[in-house]
């Protein structure tokens, strides 16, 4: 591996839009997370997010054709804990 590719990759995920929640399980979410990395930018993901406490989550990939499911509620909330301007 890369060594400045694992030193850049280590900050934390932060959430920016909550697109789907659960209807079942109400710590269940997919978002669209970004993790900053200086100068270089930032890394973007979309992840299903399960939250075992406020501050730990477990994720894992987004399930194909989650708009079909009927389990999953679309709700594109914005949270920008980035705080990143213009979004």
């Amino acid at each position: 591996m890369n060594p400045i590719k694992i030193f850049f990759s280590t900050g934390a995920w932060q959430t920016q839009t909550v697109l789907y929640k659960n209807r079942n399980v109400s710590f269940k979410k997919v978002e669209f997370q970004m993790q900053g990395i200086g100068a270089l930018g930032y890394n973007r993901r979309t992840v299903e997010v399960t939250y075992v406490t406020p501050l730990f989550m477990i994720t894992s990939q987004v399930p194909q054709n989650i708009d079909k499911k009927e389990e999953w509620v679309r709700i594109e909330k914005d949270v920008n804990e980035l705080g990143l301007k213009g979004q």
